[in-house]
């Protein structure tokens, strides 16, 4: 959205609500509402005029009513009728919401998201017992690692700079600087990922942010490439991209396969069983991935992976640290 269409929106969201009563309100107090002029106002509401039944039978109704330019305006819109209400199951989701947003936020931005915290559990703490949910609230974020490292890879993206990051691989001894080209942040199966154009290693790579020790803003700016689409690197929930081209094979036993083999859109092989070729991007998800589904899956290469899975299952019987093979 461009900032005049968010800045109409904006308009629209303020007018709206305070002139849905059913009564005759001037062009000129409808435009001090908004802060705006009488032409830009007039022009806003016809805008949303023109576009209510685009697509028909899918936006819901509004009726808007305008007498002549220099005369009344009314609307009848049941759902913007004043005050908006939430549910006590909704406040509750704002604040758990407000809660997760705040792990990921720098330190300095704290305090505000605490603020409407505290409001919002005074409104929750009026309503009466019964209108409140017995439910569990709670969630968990991917690790996002430092949080003000999130919050520069955040401006870099937003500011189309380049940044410089220290960065460990997962098997790495030492860590590397880096300079990227970030495209995308994306959470996958339980981590937050920078993914963006690495200069060193002049192509698109992933990084788990967890493993970013340092992130520097640089004076440099990039553009996103128009090919570039973050679904050809994260699907499913799965981050699929790795240094060099790999794939781990697993084969499902009869017992699970049916099921795998929807997921995966495949056939089922004649003893029952399906095998499935995942593109590797880090060989400890493809240990986690194959030990979850315990015997009914096994990893029929690369050995590396192969070995690691062993290790892991060592390493659990034994009570052990798992060797780092892999």
């Amino acid at each position: 959205m461009n900032e005049d269409a968010a800045a109409q929106l904006r308009r629209l969201l303020q007018i709206i609500p305070r002139i849905n009563d059913g009564k005759a309100h001037s062009l000129d107090a409808v435009a001090r509402v908004a802060g705006t002029d009488a032409d830009t106002v007039l022009q806003d509401l016809l805008v949303l005029s023109n576009r209510l039944g685009d697509p028909g039978g899918f936006v819901a109704g509004l009726q808007l009513y305008i007498e002549s330019s220099d005369g009344g305006i009314s609307v009848c819109a049941q759902q913007f009728k004043r005050p908006m209400a939430l549910t006590a199951g909704e406040l509750c989701a704002l604040e758990l919401g407000l809660a997760m947003l705040r792990a990921e936020r720098p330190v300095a931005e704290h305090a505000a998201i605490d603020g409407a915290r505290a409001r919002l559990r005074k409104v929750v703490a009026k309503l009466p017992r019964d209108d409140i949910p017995d439910l569990p609230h709670h969630a968990a974020l991917g690790a996002a690692g430092d949080s003000q490292h999130l919050a520069t890879l955040r401006s870099a993206l937003r500011d189309h700079r380049k940044v410089q990051i220290t960065y460990r691989a997962g098997a790495a001894q030492e860590s590397t600087s880096r300079t990227v080209s970030p495209y995308g942040l994306v959470a996958a199966r339980g981590a937050w990922y920078l993914v963006g154009y690495a200069d060193d290693r002049d192509a698109v790579r992933v990084f788990r942010v967890d493993r970013i020790e340092a992130a520097r803003l640089l004076a440099s700016r990039f553009e996103v490439p128009p090919s570039f689409s973050l679904e050809s690197v994260v699907r499913e929930g799965r981050v699929f991209h790795t240094e060099a081209a790999q794939t781990v094979r697993v084969r499902y036993s009869p017992r699970i396969a049916r099921w795998i083999a929807e997921r995966e859109q495949l056939p089922v092989a004649a003893d029952g069983s399906v095998t499935v070729d995942y593109p590797l991007a880090d060989a400890q998800w493809a240990v986690r991935h194959v030990l979850q589904y315990g015997p009914e899956a096994q990893v029929m290469a690369p050995e590396p992976v192969r070995q690691a899975v062993v290790d892991r299952l060592r390493a659990i019987v034994v009570g052990g640290p798992p060797k780092d093979s892999v």
